[in-house]
């Protein structure tokens, strides 16, 4: 697995420097431990973390190797249309969840998003959903771990298996410790050692190719960067969406719907990863803000991901690296391998083991909280002590990380972190915002209507992709079981044929959604909904409602931040034509 030497090496004070975070973040783990007195704080950080925190937290736990290295890898195979995940995707979604749904979060009193559709609806639905994101954060926690081992494999020649082990043990380490509050702080911590050990790879690759001197025209950075590519499109985001030969291989329909809408809308405001932070703050305008907070670190993440993965395409594209195949997922490390020296390596290796480990942390401590309270405590050992339950919150912690080494190996069969992710939630978060935004907007929506319809949405997206897989094989290839559906096969062939694998996971995740939209509505009108007493505090029409806070200054007003925020994005979206 291992090649025989790496392309960079470490020297006394490379180590030093991931030595000392090592120690520092099991550390704050230790510090915290005393505090751990009840599963309140344990699983929710007894809901006493700053708005700050809970904001820079609620980014971090988004902020893996999924999101440095996938990013990257994305911009190098499809350019900049890769920052429509954040411009058009993630700060809308932020947004929504902001205004719209935390008030029914926070207010509602639930300890995790499984629970919440327990209260709404019924047993049935949080079972599905608590099994299936259980499933879901495993996969996602692997992605982390193979990816920091490809990292150390690729650049130091790291025995693949030794980075694996030895991330889990750190990982597993301070998260028994200190549970949220532990990741929560290691999470900020981690945010800026991210931010200070990739975002130099920007300004010299700016300043590589002359786009700091702003006496030397063209300084705009899109004009400057087209001139490195073959393809002139590479470093504009609208200019080739209206065309069917456009990069990300979709037309405005399966992008509006796809990524804008169902994707970037099921993840933020569903996903108990990122929201289980939000949760933790110390009463809901706090808890409104913290998507908030998180989103202005947000809307400038391109700059320390998409743009380092243009100057990667155009660095290695030289005669200088002819021959040369490098993955997409890992140009961002090539190029800390080529321009930093002894020091300045070892703070950006750190970083990227920062955000591997934060985005494992994320994922492990919103496994533990679901398995605990909506697994194990629901249906295995109700009415047990807090004690008890503190237990067994760090044993699933330990049970989890332990499954994610073997997920980690899992993912080792797939080429691109970012197209393994959004497959993954086409399949979990996109049927459930469905029921989600029913259940939240739509008071009829019935128990039976939305455990039918979800697991609907599910099966419909398994069955998209097992569908739009077959058809990439010639009928008359097809293995002998298959072959009396030869013509079904080659009628749906023009429907479910895509031009990039980023293509088939957006229209997967509009089909799951729609199939879980109509499927639940339509159950909802033949079945009985709750009695609206049932409904306190779990829908937008009977929302606990807060009086305004008199001190509260106007531009801490989510509705004012928000404004803010769509304005940024506009102006982005400009000047990336």
């Amino acid at each position: 697995m291992s090649s025989s030497a790496g392309l960079a090496q470490l020297q006394t004070i490379d180590y030093l420097i991931i030595f000392i975070y090592f120690a520092f973040v099991i550390g704050v783990g230790y510090r915290l431990k005393k505090h751990m007195v009840t599963a309140g704080d344990f699983f929710l950080a007894g809901k006493r973390i700053p708005t700050w925190a809970c904001g820079i937290a609620f980014m971090a736990a988004n902020l893996g190797a999924i999101e440095i290295m996938g990013m990257a890898g994305m911009a190098s195979q499809y350019g900049m249309v890769t920052a429509h995940f954040y411009w058009l995707g993630a700060i809308p979604a932020m947004v929504f969840l902001s205004l719209l749904m935390m008030p029914i979060y926070y207010g509602s009193g639930v300890r995790s998003v499984p629970e919440y559709l327990q209260k709404r609806f019924n047993e049935h639905t949080r079972a599905f959903n608590a099994i299936s994101f259980a499933v879901m954060t495993i996969l996602m926690s692997g992605i982390n771990l193979y990816a920091m081992a490809r990292v150390l494999n690729l650049l130091f020649s790291w025995d693949m298996n030794l980075s694996i082990f030895l991330a889990a043990i750190i990982v597993m380490a301070y998260t028994c410790l200190g549970g949220l509050t532990s990741s929560i702080y290691n999470e900020v911590i981690q945010f800026f050692l991210i931010v200070a050990g990739i975002l130099p790879i920007t300004f010299l690759g700016l300043a590589h190719y002359g786009i700091l001197d702003f006496t030397r025209p063209p300084f705009i950075i899109t004009d400057r960067l087209t001139m490195e590519f073959s393809n002139p499109h590479m470093a504009h985001m609208w200019i080739q969406m209206g065309t069917p030969t456009n990069a990300l291989g979709v037309d405005w329909i399966g992008l509006a719907a796809g990524l804008f809408f169902v994707l970037s809308f099921g993840y933020w405001c569903t996903d108990f990863l990122v929201i289980q932070r939000a949760m933790a703050a110390k009463d809901m305008r706090a808890s409104q803000r913290a998507p908030l907070i998180a989103a202005f670190p947000k809307i400038f993440f391109p700059l320390i991901t998409v743009l380092p993965g243009l100057i990667a395409v155009a660095v290695f594209s030289g005669d200088k690296f002819a021959g040369v195949n490098i993955p997409n997922d890992m140009m961002l490390p090539m190029l800390m391998a080529l321009w930093y020296p002894n020091g300045v390596l070892g703070l950006g290796l750190t970083a990227l083991m920062a955000s591997f480990m934060s985005g494992m942390a994320a994922n492990v401590t919103a496994f533990n909280t679901v398995w605990t309270y909506d697994i194990y405590q629901s249906y295995i050992a109700a009415d047990r002590s807090d004690r008890h339950y503190l237990w067994m919150g760090r044993a699933a912690t330990v049970a989890g990380i332990v499954l994610s080494v073997g997920a980690a190996y899992l993912v080792m069969n797939f080429t691109s972190i970012m197209e393994y992710m959004q497959m993954v939630f086409s399949f979990f978060n996109a049927p459930l915002f469905a029921t989600f935004f029913l259940g939240m907007f739509w008071a009829r929506t019935s128990p039976k209507g939305a455990f039918i319809g979800l697991v609907c949405g599910t099966t419909a997206a398994v069955l998209h992709y097992l569908f739009s897989e077959v058809v990439k094989v010639s009928p008359e290839f097809l293995p002998p079981y298959l072959a009396p559906f030869a013509p079904l096969v080659a009628a749906l062939k023009p429907y479910l044929s895509y031009r990039t694998v980023m293509a088939g996971n957006f229209w997967r995740a509009v089909f799951a959604f729609l199939a879980c939209f109509i499927i639940t509505v339509l159950v909802s009108l033949v079945t009985k909904p709750k009695p609206k007493e049932a409904l306190a505090g779990l829908t937008w029409s009977t929302r606990v409602r807060y009086e305004k806070d008199e001190n509260e200054r106007w531009f801490s007003n989510p509705y004012v931040i928000s404004m803010v925020l769509f304005v940024l994005i506009v102006l982005l979206n400009l000047s990336f034509v």
